[in-house]
């Protein structure tokens, strides 16, 4: 699942964002603001669209770089919202 997240959020920054050739050879854990691939609108570009994909809410104090920074770091927060989620419904 890890996989489908981290292609899906790929395939929308090189739709969305990414100017170059080159995305395949962009990192997992490279950064977006670093690396210049979008600023602080197109995060919330990537954060409404990360909402609309997976049916979560993201509050304003998640939008941060260990949640949003990085393609790695918005697998790892989706996929923890998603098990949040089936969690309560468990309950």
């Amino acid at each position: 699942m890890n996989s489908d997240i981290s292609l899906v959020v790929r395939r929308f920054i090189a739709e969305n964002f990414f100017f170059r050739d080159d995305l395949d050879d962009f990192a997992d854990d490279a950064s977006f603001l670093e690396e210049h691939i979008f600023d602080s609108t197109g995060l919330l570009e990537l954060v409404s669209f990360v909402e609309k994909e997976y049916g979560i809410a993201v509050p304003d104090e998640d939008m941060l770089p260990e949640n949003f920074g990085c393609i790695q770091a918005v697998t790892s927060y989706v996929r923890r919202r998603l098990n949040e989620r089936t969690v309560k419904r468990a309950a």
